[in-house]
């Protein structure tokens, strides 16, 4: 019998020994020398507040290091990243993780640097470096690098805030990965004995198909992350305080401003986004008071909304879900599937359902090596089945980028959760097209639609409960219990009513909440969502052939706004509602499906 695909990943290809490997010890010395080397080579050009003629010929041997630099230090975030993902009581790990954030700290220290030098080159100087043959690619971010050093602080008070945000703000953003630890889950397993399950474990339960089980866990999931509640309002005040306060310094009067910058989307494509969605809504209301009827309850709870329907409630193997996910996938890009199939093979994944594992999954890359690794819980549901194809999605994004100097290899965040919806869709509606079934064309559709509600409820649950959050913190400390009611108040808000018992401590238990590297780390979702519906209908519409313009799409995600990118590969502009409108409208077919196929279902 062929053996199955691994459920845990290799990271030895990368540095032999986990948290204890020489050979990673031995790259973080190479980085940090370095990094060093850069420092020293940029500092005689500091003082020349007026620019300096003789930095002119050292732009392009700087723009080298750093592109190196950055290479290995991705890959040094990536590895231990993995690390306190796959074990959150790795201390050597969480060691590691300061060492790493330290380097970064030096680096963007010396990127303040080298960025305050692009900003005194003068402009005829400017154009004409940028015409050289091997700068020219990375003409966008180096516009995009030279125009954002003219809103900052001057390059020493850059560099001094982010070496204090090492033990100040990431260090505090950190403590999110002691918390997870030191979370307990009591529940009883299938033979009814009482069982200790960690976070990850116990997020999949939530999702379980016996209601009578989905309450008891998220019962116990709201008592335990009640118990964490003021560590985490400690946490979640202290990283808001410093953006808040970095950002006054800085003149910036939005906390908006960073997200919308590393997303580099514009506020007015970002309220178009919210418009259509808004207006989207009451559809997805219309589903779910079906699916409450479905299961026999006047009001869906939050443990409800994600609760499968029909057939969805099987357990599906690892292999199978592989299997399924790789057909998929080869209908619209035999390159796509392909590229999949080897990260099943090769040990890509980390999906082995253990304790000591952090909730929720994530893709990372390790650029140096032109590889990437998909960490998550897999227990066989159909929303581990998504996960799979999400990650999957991010994974085959930085593979077609693997070729693209360091520079044009950094995509922000909404596009590459594009990549990863994308990747969603395909699965998703593949699968209820080729569905005979009916019970499993339900199970198919009802998930899918799940994804929906996400992205117009949850996400936007989040984002309202972020900006909230920080007009109160300007005026002070927010205590646990008004961060509770913020967080059910949002979710009320975004889910128009439809909630029986909302999920007051949803602020505390999420990851996203308390990441350093993107703020607000939820609209980008939403974005994503829509945007790679969008791209979706197109692939419908011309076929097989468009499988290459695709490739061609991900390849400029790094180089681009995304406004310019969808002007440029669909046509459309992303600040005018019209193309959010037509893929709202495209979870409103799925709605009308839905209704149709349950009519005979009801009470």
């Amino acid at each position: 019998m062929e053996q199955g695909y691994p459920q845990s990943w290799n990271l030895d290809v990368f540095y032999e020994g986990g948290s204890k490997s020489a050979d990673f010890a031995a790259e973080l010395k190479g980085i940090e020398q370095d990094i060093d080397t850069l420092d020293q080579g940029l500092r005689p050009y500091e003082a020349d507040g007026n620019g300096n003629a003789a930095a002119l010929d050292k732009l392009s041997d700087w723009t080298d290091q750093i592109q190196s630099i950055l290479l290995r230090l991705r890959q040094a975030e990536s590895f231990v990243s993995c690390l306190m993902a796959q074990q959150v009581k790795d201390t050597a790990a969480s060691g590691l993780s300061d060492r790493v954030k330290t380097l970064a700290s030096k680096f963007n220290a010396a990127l303040t640097s080298y960025d305050e030098q692009l900003r005194l080159t003068d402009e005829s100087h400017w154009q004409n470096w940028l015409e050289q043959e091997d700068i020219r690619p990375l003409a966008f971010t180096l516009n995009e690098r030279r125009s954002a050093a003219k809103e900052k602080l001057p390059p020493s008070l850059e560099a001094l805030a982010g070496e204090l945000a090492v033990d100040g703000y990431h260090g505090w953003g950190d403590f999110y990965n002691t918390i997870v630890s030191r979370a307990r889950f009591e529940a009883v397993d299938k033979e009814g004995a009482a069982v200790t399950l960690s976070a990850g474990q116990m997020h999949n339960r939530l999702s379980s198909g016996n209601r009578d089980e989905r309450m008891a866990s998220f019962a116990e999931w709201e008592r335990e992350w009640g118990e964490q509640a003021e560590l985490c309002a400690e946490t979640l005040n202290r990283l808001a305080g410093f953006r808040l306060k970095l950002y006054g310094k800085r003149g910036w009067d939005s906390v908006l401003k960073e997200p919308l910058s590393m997303n580099r989307m514009s506020r007015k494509t970002l309220d178009a986004m919210w418009s259509a969605v808004n207006e989207g809504k009451p559809e997805l209301v219309r589903y779910l008071h079906r699916k409450a009827e479905l299961l026999g309850v006047a009001k869906l709870d939050w443990h409800d909304v994600e609760a499968p329907i029909g057939s969805a409630t099987r357990t599906v193997p690892y292999d199978e879900a592989a299997a399924f996910i790789l057909e998929q996938f080869q209908a619209f890009s035999p390159d796509l599937s392909e590229f999949s199939k080897m990260a099943f093979r090769d040990g890509w994944i980390e999906a082995e359902d253990r304790p000591g594992k952090r909730p929720g999954g994530f893709c990372t890359a390790f650029p140096k090596s032109e590889q990437t690794r998909i960490f998550m819980t897999y227990s066989g549901t159909a929303s581990n089945i998504s996960t799979l194809a999400h990650e999957l999605g991010h994974a085959y994004h930085q593979h077609v980028m693997n070729d693209l100097p360091p520079f044009a290899q950094e995509y922000a965040m909404n596009v590459a959760e594009t990549a990863s919806t994308f990747a969603e869709l395909i699965v998703a509606d593949s699968a209820f097209q080729a569905a005979e079934d009916p019970d499993e064309k339900l199970a198919l559709l009802e998930d899918k639609l799940q994804r929906s509600t996400a992205f117009f409820m949850n996400i936007h649950a989040r984002f309202l409960f972020e900006s909230r959050f920080y007009e109160l913190r300007r005026e002070g400390m927010v205590d646990h219990e008004q961060l509770s009611k913020l967080m059910e108040e949002a979710q009320r808000e975004a889910y128009s009513g439809i909630l029986g018992e909302a999920h007051p401590h949803f602020w505390a238990s999420k990851l996203h909440f308390y990441l350093t590297d993107v703020p607000f780390y939820n609209f980008p979702y939403t974005f994503g969502y829509l945007f790679s519906s969008g791209i979706y209908a197109a692939a419908r519409e011309e076929g097989p052939a468009f499988a290459k313009r695709y490739v061609e799409l991900l390849r400029d995600t790094g180089v681009m706004t995304v406004e310019e990118l969808a002007q440029k590969h669909l046509g459309v502009r992303l600040d005018e509602p019209d193309f959010w409108r037509s893929a709202v409208a495209l979870t409103t077919e799925d709605v009308r499906t839905f209704l149709e196929l349950t009519e005979n279902l009801k009470g």
